[in-house]
């Protein structure tokens, strides 16, 4: 639910700003969208942290006081970053122009706009502890529900405040009065009518115990920002490093549908990866081997078959999103989403990796990630634009997670993991070739273009591959091809 809200956050509600705002305040609007966004992601990792500590307390006889305890503590934690945040980004706000960094001098009301959306979402942080509480307790749907209704009703006040206005910063005000609200609602309301134990103010914390949990959560928090800090401040940095405005609604409308992609990968990798931890905690070797190779060839072939459809009609979906007022580049899409495919099983890894507390391997790889992503970038998106962000996002992913995290943990957890990796993107290659080749026969039996054309193309699309893949529907064939799976 929330990955579908935030893509209608940024693909349903697009042409609607586009119309009433035009592309050089929607370009100015999601600047500040990602400036928001790169603040939420900056939890040091106590987030990940927090889930593994409160898993670990489910199996002790004491586990709620201990539960209570330590969230206490870590809700100080939360509250010093929060602080610590908003001081920083109250200096910079001080000692350094947003609007005059980033190319939008002419954009009325845009300095205070950045400073409201980057210092509200920064107070947002603490909700996090609670996400790892509900998820540990197995009431993850419950607070991902109240968050759907607040992102859902925080999206319909940005539509009635442009609508009415055509004013950024009352769209802002409004998009950070939902965010900040449920954010409120899930601390002060629901986590203590879920969690009755959580009584009392948070304790004082030891110096020594502080530093534990931030050295813990580290490895954790380099990968939070390897995977959502540096997509965000990717456009940060094609907004100050690329002059031209529309560049900038290029590159973050391309990078939506591949972020969209990966957010799909990673909600089917994680019911999986909580199973994968489990294993591996028990020390259930044999159906730790068997779920990973399965589970992984799983998500995989889902991902591969979602893309083939995307590569065939994003560039038709593109024109009629824009309505044409944003120039549509191929080579970009193909880089984006190609290569968010490629690296499907890393991200896999990863889940897995962060469920079975492989602190020093995500800290080594997600590093490695960030210098490969930072070095190419210094050079990439000058010269080449928001082709050169893509280049540079990619790499990092495809050296980092693909080429070090992917293939460390497929040695150490198959018996067979060169017979798995063949197969694995042998068949990525054929599920997205198939997708491309069923997007061609769309186009040649339904010529027509426009709104209704797109529809009856991927109409015809979804038939063709459903006609492909139908014999996966019988359980006989269907289960000799899982149990076929090297593992």
């Amino acid at each position: 639910m929330i990955v579908l809200l935030a893509l209608t956050q940024q693909i349903v509600l697009i042409p609607f700003f586009l119309r009433y705002l035009g592309h050089e305040t929607l370009s100015a609007w999601l600047t500040i969208f990602a400036a928001g966004s790169l603040v939420q992601a900056a939890d040091p990792g106590l987030h990940a942290w927090s889930l593994n500590r409160f898993l670990s307390f489910k199996s002790q006889a004491d586990a709620d006081r201990r539960t209570r305890r330590y969230f206490a503590g870590v809700l100080l934690l939360f509250i010093g970053v929060v602080a610590g945040l908003i001081a920083i980004i109250g200096i910079l706000l001080v000692l350094v122009n947003p609007a005059g960094v980033l190319g939008f001098r002419n954009e009325p009301g845009f300095d205070l706009t950045f400073a409201i959306v980057t210092l509200g979402l920064a107070t947002t942080l603490p909700v996090n502890l609670a996400s790892s509480l509900f998820r540990a307790r197995g009431l993850y749907g419950r607070v991902v529900a109240v968050q759907a209704w607040g992102t859902g009703l925080g999206q319909l006040a940005q539509v009635i405040a442009v609508f009415l206005t055509g004013n950024l910063l009352v769209m802002a005000l409004a998009f950070v009065a939902g965010q900040v609200g449920v954010s409120a609602f899930i601390l002060f309301s629901d986590l203590r009518r879920q969690f009755p134990f959580l009584s009392g103010l948070p304790r004082r914390v030891s110096w020594r115990w502080a530093r534990a949990q931030f050295a813990g959560a580290f490895p954790f928090g380099v990968m939070n920002f390897a995977e959502v800090g540096m997509s965000y401040l990717s456009v940060l940095l094609v907004g100050a490093l690329v002059s031209d405005r529309a560049a900038i609604a290029q590159w973050v409308l391309t990078r939506t549908v591949a972020n969209f992609l990966r957010g799909l990968c990673y909600q089917f990798s994680l019911p999986i990866a909580a199973e994968l931890g489990h294993d591996h905690a028990v020390g259930a070797r044999d159906s730790l081997r068997a779920l990973y190779a399965r589970g992984l060839f799983i998500v995989t072939f889902t991902v591969s078959l979602i893309t083939g459809g995307l590569l065939s009609f994003w560039r038709e979906f593109f024109e009629l999103w824009t309505a044409g007022a944003i120039p549509y580049d191929a080579t970009l899409a193909i880089v984006l989403i190609g290569g968010t495919c490629l690296v499907t099983p890393a991200t896999f890894a990863m889940s897995y990796a962060s469920y079975s507390n492989r602190g020093t391997l995500l800290l080594w790889t997600k590093s490695l990630q960030i210098a490969i992503f930072f070095g190419l970038a210094a050079f990439l998106i000058p010269a080449l634009g928001p082709l050169g962000a893509a280049i540079s996002l990619t790499s990092g992913d495809t050296v980092g997670q693909l080429g070090v995290l992917f293939s460390l943990l497929l040695v150490q957890t198959l018996q067979h993991p060169l017979r798995h990796a063949v197969l694995l993107f042998g068949m990525m290659l054929a599920v997205v070739a198939a997708g491309l080749g069923m997007g061609m026969l769309a186009r040649y039996v339904v010529p027509a273009t426009g709104f209704i054309g797109l529809v009856l193309q991927c109409t015809v699309w979804l038939a063709g591959m459903a006609l492909i893949c139908s014999p996966l529907a019988r359980n006989g064939i269907r289960n000799k091809l899982i149990a076929s799976i090297p593992h």
